[in-house]
């Protein structure tokens, strides 16, 4: 998926699209990768990864509303990743399969060494 229509689906209102939009114009790397996923399996998986992050105290952005998105969406997703060009944050794209909807983004702070 070109950089442009990423910025396109990025556009929302919610704090994780407007984060990963502004990195992805800063430079930010980005893929979208081929294939679909269950959006309820996601959902399942982001929940448990939910309770990590509280558990660890690892910063998010937007993962408790992704769940929930996800949880309602009922059809097959795309993933994407942007990761911003200092290595501080990674934000997961979930993409309606026809790639025209931005179902749920979030964010992770990464732990760097």
């Amino acid at each position: 998926m070109e950089r442009e229509q990423l910025e396109r689906l990025l556009a929302g209102d919610d704090e994780a699209s407007s984060t990963a939009l502004a990195a992805l114009r800063v430079g930010a790397s980005h893929v979208v990768w081929e294939g679909t996923a269950s959006a309820d399996s996601l959902a399942r998986i982001y929940r448990r990864r939910l309770g990590l992050t509280l558990r660890q105290g690892t910063k998010t952005i937007g993962l408790e509303r992704a769940v929930q998105l996800l949880g309602r969406h009922g059809r097959p997703i795309r993933l994407g990743q942007i990761k911003s060009p200092d290595g501080t944050w990674v934000f997961m794209l979930f993409i309606a399969e026809d790639g025209n909807e931005l179902v749920a983004c979030t964010g992770v702070r990464q732990r760097l060494a």
